[in-house]
């Protein structure tokens, strides 16, 4: 017993005293099992995960009554056949080792219901595996599979399948024979097509087919009304078949990276009831089609983006000295199609000056035509920022480029090298808007690409049309809601929520303006964009708020919106330039305001203690304008009575702490320092705002940089750094340490040095999460699904299994509780038959006694910090479950069902 460690020892020792059926040797460094361990014949669970175990001794077969046995994350390459000789064995979990094969003996192992073999490499499994008759969970993402071997058919028993992960091209129809499948994992693969059989799987309640090649999915799909969670991110489906809106039990869908024209995106995006909805009132009021898109003009100021617009509109509209577009300006443009009917464009017209770059982003809308405009005579157009701006908050919308040449002059781009970065980049076209030399050609490929946008023909509800057309024809600026409503009715709506559903769609397209989670906006449908758009740039214009910095009150607003129009609509506006992080009310100061894009560009004077600081920076490829402008609104209460903060930074104070935030745009870089008593906390706040920033841009290519935390580094303003996602990745790969880049190159824990910015423990927590992406977990008994981050995210769900643990609750009732109600039912009892209590009042003593000691059982189990975040309806079951003779009911009623 020498050679075990101590602690270890002590835990082995304590299951021997105590004869434990259960010991957890999970995570302790092991190379070899203790043999001590094998003492402990009546051992029935034994967790050796997380170790470092090469092979597995013969003694393990002396532990003959082990039902389960986790050896999940070790470094095995086989399995000896001694542990065959568990013949006890129902939970056997292998996951990620090193198993190119797995053995036919497999097979003895008759009483197996969960098998783990993720993240393996498995090639193929023996025939042998289909005696496994027992067999409900099998666990097999992560291996290098290309068929899925028919031997697994015939587990007539499953109802957990994960193949995610692997390589598979194509199911089998024998997958049919599988009649108890619930759960199906079948993410990351190589699926083209989705065969008919899977269809004829009853049982099924989640199919996992993330990250395939998939480009339709079968009408036959409806046949799976048990069907709840349907994951299909990641493939190339253009299309949904309306058969997925009779999918009566489907609740969770997930369709992210898919390139779908229909539904609508901005249907597909509000999910599965959005959905059905719309393929409801398809079918019940006909089909028509939407001629409408939007034109967005963008470049640099004074480039002649005005002028194209005027050209657009007429042209033979003559040049003649414009005054800068202050914000933006909107014009409409009708041209007629070959069917007759007329189709019509939006151009929005964007202003080119500084201040109006960091508000573009909030009106570069997706699945419009983007045309930037450069003045060749100047040769200051910035292409990369611009095609950047485009590719990251339109969704890579198309994108012309005119090329104003003034004066006859000639500009060359580097056309082929602007294509083979930016794929949205369809064409340059050059022109002259003085004496309109290819003005014609521009017109007709706008048009053209314009026609060609991916939502032009999509079908929509006959009456959606007609609700906007009503809406078009409003000549004022904004509607109520109820007003709203009853142009819906007038045009065939009948209900609320599909009412609803059209100005969200019409919200998302730019079209209209209804903030529906905002509880003073949602009361306002604003029909014309720019006016309030107007409004916002009149506030950003105007130069006593730029002479104040930024600086404006109610009686400012009041000078400012003096016109008849914004008259009424104060309140509206003001929150319309906050939801758009244009501004924030100076904390307890009310009714004064700050536009942080207007602030002094100088860094005040303030004292730092630059002594064990904790410092991190963001990278990043581009950088858009407007990140630390809108951190600054977010943060905007951390902040200390507006002394320090400028335009491109801030200092944030909380708890004995302080964080300097500082943008560095010539850099491309964000640099976080943090000073105090409760360094850690503060960070995760700073991070955790700029990373919600960040995930606001679907594009946004960046790095996250972690500082060292050596001997050398520690207290040095300038450490060596390290890319997080390279420690990700050296977690991932179990190296514990990394080297510093500095003299003298000392080894650094991994850990440590994430521990640093957020707590490991939520690291490695968010880790699995984001690695099994909506974490599947496959369990002996049962498929657990569990939610981890956004559920719309871009990882594919893999299969697990958790680390089971037996959970104790408290007692609901261990302060006498019942026994008080048996006598109060024993005292009323009597009290009745004596005839001194009529039963009236005894039914409503016996009721209102039992309501009294199911809410003190509730308040009781709330003290759990295990069951703080539970319902009350939850706990209210777990109260019940917990009464003694009603709890047998309760269960023999369950089990009859």
């Amino acid at each position: 017993m020498a050679n075990t460690p101590q602690h270890l020892l002590k835990l082995i020792l304590e299951a021997k005293e105590k004869q434990l059926k259960k010991l957890d040797l999970s995570n302790k460094g092991l190379t070899e099992i203790p043999a001590e361990v094998f003492e402990l014949k009546w051992l029935e669970v034994l967790d050796l995960s997380g170790n470092q175990l090469t092979t597995l001794p013969e003694a393990i077969a002396r532990l003959q009554q082990l039902t389960s046995l986790d050896l999940s994350n070790n470094q095995l390459t086989t399995l000896p056949e001694a542990i065959t000789h568990l013949q006890q064995l129902t939970s056997l979990d292998l996951s990620v080792n090193r198993l190119p094969t797995l053995p036919e003996a497999i097979a003895r192992l008759q009483q197996l219901t969960y098998l783990g073999l993720v993240g393996n490499q498995l090639t193929t499994l023996p025939e042998a595996i289909a005696r496994l008759q027992q067999l409900t969970a099998l666990g097999l993402a992560g291996n290098q599979l290309t068929t899925l071997p028919e031997a697994i058919t015939r587990l007539q028993q499953l109802t957990a399948l994960g193949l995610s992960h692997n390589q598979l091209t194509t199911l089998p129809e024998a997958i049919v024979r599988l009649q108890q499948l619930t759960y199906l994992g079948l993410a990351d693969n190589q699926l083209t097509t989705l065969p008919e059989a899977i269809a004829r799987l009853p049982q099924l309640t989640t199919l996992n087919l993330s990250t395939n090649q998939l480009t339709t999915l079968p009408e036959a799909i409806a046949s799976l009304q048990q069907l709840t969670t349907l994951y299909l991110s990641g493939n190339q489906l253009r299309t949904l078949p309306e058969a997925i809106a009779r999918l009566p039990q489907l609740t969770s869908l997930n369709l992210n990276d898919n390139p779908i024209e229909k539904p609508l995106p901005e249907i597909v995006e509000q999910g599965i009831e959005a959905i059905r909805d719309y393929f409801r009132q398809l079918q019940a009021e006909g089909t028509d089609y939407l001629c409408e898109a939007k034109l967005l003009i963008i470049g640099e100021g004074g480039a002649g983006k005005t002028t194209l617009a005027k050209k657009i509109e007429d042209q033979n509209y003559q040049l003649r000295e414009e005054d800068s577009t202050k914000g933006i300006e909107v014009i409409r443009w009708d041209f007629p199609m070959k069917d007759g009917r007329e189709f019509r464009v939006n151009i929005w017209d964007f202003g080119g000056q500084e201040i109006y770059h960091a508000t573009h982003q909030f009106f570069l809308t997706k699945r419009s035509l983007y045309v930037l405009v450069a003045d060749t005579r100047k040769e200051d157009t910035d292409f990369y920022y611009w095609l950047n701006v485009v590719e990251l908050l339109s969704d890579n919308s198309p994108l012309l480029i005119i090329k104003n040449e003034k004066q006859n002059r000639h500009r060359e781009i580097n056309e082929r090298e602007l294509r083979g970065q930016f794929t949205n980049l369809k064409e340059t076209l050059p022109t002259n808007l003085a004496s309109n030399r290819g003005l014609e050609q521009v017109l007709e490929k706008i048009k053209h690409y314009v026609k060609s946008l991916p939502h032009i023909g999509s079908p929509l509800p006959k009456t959606w049309v007609r609700v906007r057309e009503a809406l078009e024809s409003e000549a004022r600026n904004h509607i109520n809601l109820d007003e709203y409503l009853n142009i819906c009715q007038q045009n065939g709506f009948t209900q609320r929520n599909d009412k609803l559903q059209l100005s969200s769609y019409l919200h998302d397209l730019g079209v209209c303006l209804h903030f529906q989670e905002d509880p003073l906006l949602n009361k306002t449908v604003i029909l014309k964009p720019k006016w309030g758009t107007d409004a916002v740039y009149k506030v950003l214009d105007n130069e006593k708020v730029i002479s104040n910095l930024g600086s404006f009150t109610w009686s400012d607003l009041a000078n400012i919106w003096c016109e008849d129009e914004y008259a009424t609509m104060h309140d509206e506006l003001l929150r319309l330039m906050i939801n758009f992080k244009l501004c924030y009310e100076i904390p307890r100061s009310q009714g004064k305001y700050i536009a942080p894009q207007l602030l002094s560009a100088n860094q005040p004077l303030y004292g730092w203690n630059q002594t064990d600081n904790l410092i991190l920076r963001y990278e990043y490829d581009f950088m858009p304008k407007g990140i630390i402008t809108q951190f600054i609104v977010a943060m905007n209460e951390l902040m200390n009575e507006q002394q320090c903060v400028w335009k491109s930074g801030v200092v944030l104070s909380k708890d004995q702490t302080k964080a300097e935030v500082i943008e560095y745009y010539g850099k491309r870089e964000i640099k976080i320092r943090v000073s105090g008593r409760h360094k850690r906390d503060l960070m995760t706040i700073v991070t955790h705002e700029l990373d919600k920033i960040h995930d606001s841009y679907k594009r946004l290519k960046y790095n996250k940089l972690i500082p060292c935390n050596c001997v050398t580094c520690k207290d040095n303003q300038e450490p060596h750094f390290y890319l997080f996602e390279e420690l990700r990745q050296f977690i991932a790969d179990k190296q514990d340490e990394i080297q510093c880049r500095k003299k003298p190159y000392k080894m650094v824990n991994v850990l440590g040095l994430i521990d640093d910015v957020m707590d490991k423990h939520q690291f490695i927590q968010q880790e699995e999460i984001r690695v099994s992406g909506d974490n599947y977990y496959i369990n002996a008994k049962e498929v657990q699904i569990q939610k981890g981050n956004n559920f719309m995210s871009n990882q594919s769900p893999q299969e697990e299994k958790p680390k089971s643990e037996d959970v104790k609750l408290p007692f609901a009732f261990r302060n006498g509780m019942f026994y008080l109600f048996v006598f109060v039912v024993v005292f009323c009892l009597i009290a009745f038959f004596g005839g001194s209590l009529p039963f009236h009042y005894l039914a409503l003593a016996i009721i209102g006694t039992a309501i009294f000691i199911v809410l003190i059982g509730v308040l009781q189990l709330r003290q759990d910090n295990r069951l703080s975040e539970k319902s009350f309806v939850d706990l209210t079951k777990m109260v019940l479950e917990q009464l003694p003779l009603i709890s047998n009911i309760i269960k023999q009623f369950q089990g009859n069902k």
